[in-house]
């Protein structure tokens, strides 16, 4: 992909634009531009800032973040989020055979007995993997040349996971773990990883975490590993939908369940993941349109996608 023209800023210095992500969906629009607000959707905001979560609350949310998510999982089990068979399409360094860290892998169908007996079969870690509709998918597919480790904060999740009829030690391992903390490192080692997901699970962190959980990421990889990355874009559908009552912070919003959610500027996450090393490689907005004219359904959706690799001289 060829690099884009870069711009200046008002000073006459130039401003950082990154390779986009392709367009895999119909209607797709990929750029670095945000979406353009229409006075109500401004007004929407506007009136969020009416009434606030309180500091007491919103320290009380973070505090119970884990039971937060671990009712979530009690109340929604396997029903609420569906496989997701897209990876593969938007992230190719899934699929078997691809290796990001440039290390052989093993023979492409053939699982690792366990995750020290081949030393080159590549390893992966989905970070928030829920009851595993991503790590699921791709063994049903056959992309079983790498072990897969598969985190999450709540255990609830993760004990779904390991009861699914697909879960086989001999080719993965998930384990409960709070990514903000050093508690990873009970499991892994450092530069012990070719591939990080971090799909729709950043945006559930406290703002405050996003650092410290980026350079874990980081301290994780192998030189040359790569982290694959999707959040919400910032003025997504669901932020506009708030109502006064839930907004946290900036862009920072407490659901009814008492889950949160934040939603990206595209430069935001770049400068995020540059500034723990990373070098970006794809970092772009997808403006999406999810039609269903059966349902009279158009909902506008934004998100960030991007992919991110350490160095090899890291």
């Amino acid at each position: 992909m060829a690099e884009p023209t870069k711009p200046q800023n008002a000073d006459g210095t130039s401003t950082d634009l990154f390779p986009k992500q392709t367009a895999f969906n119909l209607g797709d629009v990929v750029t670095d531009a945000a979406k353009t607000l229409t006075e109500a959707e401004r007004a929407k905001l506007q009136e969020q800032n009416k009434r606030m979560v309180t500091p007491f609350q919103a320290l009380k949310l973070e505090q119970e973040a884990r039971k937060h998510w671990d009712l979530f999982y009690k109340r929604n089990e396997n029903r609420f989020f569906k496989d997701r068979h897209w990876t593969t399409r938007e992230f190719g360094e899934l699929l078997a055979g691809e290796n990001p860290a440039g290390s052989v892998s093993s023979t492409q169908g053939e699982a690792p007995k366990n995750e020290n007996e081949e030393k080159d079969t590549k390893t992966m870690l989905e970070i928030g993997c829920g009851v595993g509709n991503l790590i699921f998918p791709l063994i049903e597919d056959g992309h079983r040349d790498y072990f897969i480790y598969a985190c999450d904060l709540s255990p609830r999740a993760v004990e779904l996971v390991r009861k699914h009829n697909l879960y086989d030690e001999r080719y993965m391992k998930a384990f409960t773990c709070d990514i903000t903390t050093q508690e990873v490192y009970d499991t892994l080692a450092i530069n012990s990883l070719d591939i990080v997901t971090l799909i729709f699970v950043l945006s559930a962190i406290h703002p405050e975490k996003f650092p410290s959980t980026v350079a874990n990421i980081y301290r994780l990889l192998k030189p040359g590993g790569v982290v694959l990355f999707r959040d919400y874009g910032l003025y997504d559908m669901a932020q506009l939908r708030f109502k006064p009552g839930h907004k946290i912070a900036e862009n920072f919003y407490m659901r009814q369940d008492g889950t949160r959610s934040y939603y990206f500027a595209e430069d935001e996450v770049s400068e995020l993941f540059r500034e723990a090393g990373f070098t970006v490689m794809v970092n772009s907005y997808i403006h999406r349109r999810t039609i269903n004219p059966k349902e009279k359904i158009d909902v506008p959706r934004t998100f960030v996608q991007g992919k991110y690799r350490k160095p090899e001289q890291a």
